[in-house]
């Protein structure tokens, strides 16, 4: 059966680079125009001289995104149960070779901390951990999900790949929405950044949102790991496979992230430096192509981009993240992954919120929907 790869092999990252930076502005133009737009338009869009636009590319933004999803954004917060890890990433504060205090959360720990999130206000939470089969799998993930089901109406997970019917436990577990990052598309560049572990095999990552959409979960998020590669190259690649996945299995939602690359224990510098306006410019780029799409930003990004964002596409924020296990009640000396750039509380990124205009949602999702 046919997957993302077999459409992957057919495009060139030089070639597609040489297009996006080829892009005139008279192209940009005629995108904006069209009333459908395809993967070529997207192209343009996030093209250098589709900034010249950029005001416009904004104001359409705003406009198709409350059209679609109305003036709310939903809340969210992440939750770690793990920094064990068996890969070696470089750019990861949780990378094999980094010698730090491991954890693991337990189940009296796991229940603590999900109080401690329930009691800030959230209903959706997003679970997420290091890649370390020999001890958080998928038993460890479903014991997790029973133990929080009963404080949260959305579960999430971003966890390592895992095979179609793990995905299928997860489904029937009550997890909503599963996220996964290829990091970079840069086939020929992958290997570098993870040289061990079985994060390595580049092939077999491209792959798992097609594992995780054979599965049935109700919504998909995707994303680059924003400082690794060209950030207008690997967004291509990115759009690319929601377009192919929004056909295939288009009874599912999607979503994308931003995570630009954060200081963290023992990581790289990034090679390649994504200014705020070119993150607006990327937001917009997807709103326009896809207004059906879902976007959501991170603590990664700081206090002042955060405030002024809303308006432009987003429909999901973080807020008050602890990016290590244990983090908000049980362990707050443990490791982050990264550091977070926004440490405001939900509340207060809530009255920002409200201040732009819009409505806060604390829950949009509820189990009783789940065999609708």
């Amino acid at each position: 059966m046919e997957t993302f790869h077999d459409i992957f092999k057919h495009f060139d990252w030089d070639d597609i680079r040489k297009k996006i930076y080829s892009t005139t502005v008279d192209d940009v133009r005629i995108s904006l125009k069209k009333k459908k737009k395809t993967i070529d338009d997207f192209l343009h869009f996030i093209a250098p001289n589709a900034a010249i636009l950029l005001e416009e590319m904004m104001m359409e933004s705003n406009r198709l995104t409350q059209q679609r999803f109305g003036k709310t954004v939903q809340m969210y917060a992440p939750m770690y149960l793990s920094n064990e890890c068996q890969n070696i990433c470089t750019y990861c504060g949780f990378s094999l070779g980094n010698k730090i205090k491991r954890k693991t959360l337990t189940d009296n720990e796991i229940t603590i901390e999900a109080v401690a999130i329930r009691k800030s206000g959230f209903q959706h939470v997003l679970l997420v951990s290091g890649e370390a089969n020999y001890t958080v799998n998928i038993s460890y993930f479903l014991k997790a999900i029973a133990l929080v089901r009963k404080w949260f109406s959305n579960i999430s997970v971003e966890v390592q790949p895992l095979q179609q019917e793990e995905y299928e436990k997860l489904h029937e577990a009550g997890v909503y929405s599963v996220l996964v990052y290829q990091e970079t598309y840069h086939r020929e560049i992958y290997k570098k950044y993870h040289p061990k572990g079985k994060k390595s095999n580049f092939e077999y990552r491209l792959e798992t949102p097609d594992r995780i959409g054979k599965a049935g979960i109700h919504k998909i998020g995707l994303g680059v790991l924003l400082g690794l590669e060209d950030w207008r190259t690997d967004s291509f690649f990115n759009a690319l496979h929601i377009d192919y996945l929004q056909k295939k299995y288009w009874q599912s939602k999607y979503s994308v992230s931003f995570p630009r690359l954060r200081p963290a224990e023992g990581i790289i510098e990034p090679n390649f430096i994504m200014q705020d306006r070119d993150l607006l410019q990327l937001i917009c780029a997807y709103r326009l192509w896809n207004a059906d799409l879902e976007i959501s930003l991170s603590t990664r990004e700081n206090e002042k981009f955060r405030n002024h964002i809303i308006p432009y596409g987003i429909t999901s924020m973080s807020a008050g993240s602890k990016t290590n296990p244990g983090g908000y009640v049980v362990d707050k000396e443990s490791l982050e992954q990264f550091e977070t750039s926004d440490e405001r509380s939900a509340l207060e990124i809530a009255k920002i919120i409200s201040d732009n205009g819009y409505e806060p949602v604390w829950k949009d999702w509820d189990r009783i929907y789940m065999n609708s």
